[in-house]
């Protein structure tokens, strides 16, 4: 398997679409066979070569490594499945949608829509990301469905919305409504959210460990059951993500049910 250093030289002035960079470039020969690919660049379809520096990767970790001004690079690490993807500074929008495995890791921020309908494997943002982060593609009714994702910074609007499993951690602060129509998997945010968290929430679990919400709303009444036994195995496995998620474990939390306005049975526990 080969390791490649993919260097954007300039920001084009219309969006890339970098989808077609995946798993399976670690197949490639040479360079020369990469720098023929196409990429498509608004309505064109350009050689990879005229876009990027093309070189081996001989240090660290990553099978693929992304470097430039890609903030205007979208769908990066789409159906990602095996091997670690490497974005040194900002990614565009749909990072890691639909990856099924492996590792995407960025230094900078996310545009929107980051780990949308993610299956498996780990998105680590170590900056902020958009609206939509672990939420639908258009038209969808499942979010995501499995795997990591933890983000640094701060999330925008709708994060984890129709969420069916997997885990989210966020240490910054979020957007309204994170955790909306939550089926199922864990959330857990280290910062202060924004208004109706927690909207229209079916199953699943949402932390908060920051501020308590001024608004979660009436759908949402007070769970009085001993739940210590669960809290400890919760808090212990969240541990591993480091940051706040370590520094549960002991901390006191107030269990909420709901939504009941959509005959919800999701669990929201506040720490403040």
């Amino acid at each position: 398997m080969n390791r490649w250093h993919l260097h954007l030289r300039h920001a084009p002035e219309a969006r890339l679409d970098l989808r077609s960079i995946g798993s399976h470039l670690r197949l490639a020969p040479d360079a020369d066979t990469l720098a023929a690919l196409p990429l498509a660049c608004g309505r064109d379809l350009l050689p990879m070569g005229t876009l990027f520096d093309i070189a081996p990767l001989s240090e660290g970790d990553a099978d693929l490594r992304l470097s430039g001004d890609l903030s205007r690079a979208d769908r990066i690490g789409w159906q990602w499945s095996e091997g670690t993807l490497e974005v040194i500074g900002d990614a565009g929008h749909h990072l890691g949608t639909a990856m099924s495995g492996g590792t995407v890791r960025v230094s900078g921020d996310a545009g929107d829509g980051a780990g949308i309908e993610m299956r498996g494997g780990e998105l680590r943002i170590g900056g902020n990301a958009g609206d939509y982060l672990a939420s639908t593609l258009p038209g969808s009714m499942d979010g995501m469905r499995g795997g990591l994702i933890v983000v640094d910074g701060s999330v925008g609007a709708r994060c984890a919305d129709r969420m069916r499993r997997g885990t989210v951690v966020v240490r910054g602060d979020a957007g309204d409504f994170l955790g909306s129509r939550l089926v199922a998997g864990t959330v857990l945010l280290g910062g202060r959210c924004g208004a109706h968290p927690a909207w229209g929430m079916r199953r699943g679990t949402l932390l908060l460990a920051g501020p308590a919400p001024a608004d979660l709303g009436d759908g949402f009444v007070p769970d009085h059951a001993d739940h210590g036994v669960f809290l400890a195995l919760l808090t212990r496995d969240l541990a591993r993500h480091g940051g706040v998620a370590a520094a549960l474990a002991g901390r006191p939390a107030r269990f909420l049910r709901g939504d009941l306005a959509v005959d919800g049975r999701g669990e929201v526990l506040l720490f403040a």
